[in-house]
């Protein structure tokens, strides 16, 4: 292993691990009681994000169960270097919070995009809201409002302008980018999706008690569904922690449904020029060995080449495939980085005869297999798809046929379930 990749890796490890995260806990709590503060969750809202708009119609509801309380910021959108694809994000944002209003108990109406005046119009409105009672019904309201283009245009007021720079200090100041986003003594939490962790932290600290309130949607259960008429496309990228920790449950739903499926690995976001800067890295781990632990899944013994090692691992994919081990081969070298600490950045290829091993493969036929393939084409490929599908992170998805003619497509292991909604849907 060399020295750039065993800094990145033995980085990625710390991270990882639940003693960082309860260092990041300690230490903000010592740094709130030299304050003489209380005990308070953050919510950091953005108008015109529609995760944003959907957490704030369970606010409520967090503040109703838990005794604490719930401080609210208004903040602008996350600068471009935050976004992934900036040309795409706020039109997959829309899409997916859309596909999941409905099974998080919340709504979402579309009309048209928010206009920047009619934004300023939102929180001018919200700014004398912020720390009343009434703040979530005010927030859901205007949101209906912007959302369904039936705000008056605005110039931003004195108020929300002042508003709107505190809250992104304050984000920026304890670590964070985006909106939709709760603080709670040195760690966050995203929207509808992270609330079932926030809220059992606040359970495990003594603020309230179960049952979670805002649980993760149960999925249809596809068991025994025979859904080989319906066909799922699988997008995972190897140097991918959130494509890890959710391969085995992509496994599953395949396993019980019956879909047809296409393996579609793309080469990783960075190595594809999609910048991620340093706090978005360390909160992807971070918030990925999180959701790791709380589904026992391994994770953590983390290995993390880049460039060269990886393309490797990537050229020997199409033989893979011919061989019929393409899935065995993602699985095993998935287990390999992200949990076993295997070193997959061996110059010497060690690793990746392991991996090749372990997926049932005798290492000269995957070798002589690869040898004639053309795999950046089919990288290429992949990504191209993948892109025209308005997706561009890991692990993606598309599904299609069955009984509707469009099709879906989604990003995230956050939407594992909602892929089995959908191929239930189809059958």
């Amino acid at each position: 292993m060399d020295a750039k990749t065993r800094i990145r890796s033995t980085a990625a490890r710390t991270f990882a691990s639940a003693g960082y995260l309860e260092f990041l806990r300690s230490k903000a709590r010592i740094k709130r009681r030299l304050r003489g503060a209380a005990p308070a969750v953050h919510y950091f809202h953005q108008a015109d994000d529609p995760y944003s708009h959907l957490a704030v119609q369970k606010l409520d509801l967090l503040r109703t169960t838990y005794d604490l309380p719930f401080k609210v910021h208004l903040v602008s959108k996350p600068a471009a270097e935050y976004q992934g694809s900036s040309e795409h994000f706020d039109q997959w944002a829309l899409r997916d919070a859309i596909s999941v209003a409905d099974d998080y108990g919340t709504s979402l109406h579309v009309t048209r995009s928010p206009r920047p005046d009619s934004v300023h119009a939102a929180n001018n409105c919200l700014a004398a809201h912020m720390d009343q009672s009434d703040f979530a019904t005010r927030a859901t309201e205007t949101g209906n409002r912007l959302w369904s283009d039936r705000l008056e245009a605005e110039s931003v007021a004195p108020a929300a302008a002042a508003a709107l720079h505190e809250g992104n200090a304050l984000r920026a100041q304890l670590g964070h980018y985006q909106g939709a986003m709760f603080y709670f003594d040195g760690e966050w939490f995203w929207g509808v999706d992270r609330m079932r962790v926030l809220e059992a932290r606040l359970i495990e600290e003594g603020f309230g008690s179960g049952p979670i309130r805002v649980p993760e949607p149960t999925p249809i259960n596809t068991t025994g569904m025979n859904a080989n008429g319906i066909v799922l496309e699988y997008f995972p990228s190897l140097r991918s922690p959130y494509t890890a920790i959710g391969h085995a449950r992509v496994l599953d739903v395949i396993a019980r449904s019956g879909v047809a499926v296409r393996l579609r690995p793309v080469m990783p976001m960075l190595m594809r020029g999609i910048p991620a800067p340093f706090a978005k890295q360390q909160y992807i781990i971070i918030d990925s060995a999180r959701e790791a632990r709380a589904r026992n899944v391994p994770f953590g013994r983390i290995v993390d080449p880049f460039g060269e090692p990886v393309k490797r691992a990537f050229a020997l994919f199409p033989g893979a495939v011919g061989l019929g081990k393409g899935m065995e081969f993602v699985t095993e070298y998935l287990a390999a980085a992200w949990a076993e600490g295997t070193d997959i950045a061996d110059a010497k290829d060690d690793g990746l005869r392991h991996v090749a091993a372990r997926a049932g493969m005798n290492w000269n036929d995957l070798q002589n297999a690869a040898r004639d393939a053309d795999w950046k084409s089919i990288l290429e490929d992949n990504v191209d798809d993948m892109l025209a599908a308005g997706l561009w992170g890991v692990p993606s998805f598309r599904v299609s046929g069955g009984s509707i003619e469009s099709t879906y497509a989604c990003w995230g292991q956050d939407r594992i379930w909602r892929i089995e909604n959908e191929i239930a849907r189809r059958g």
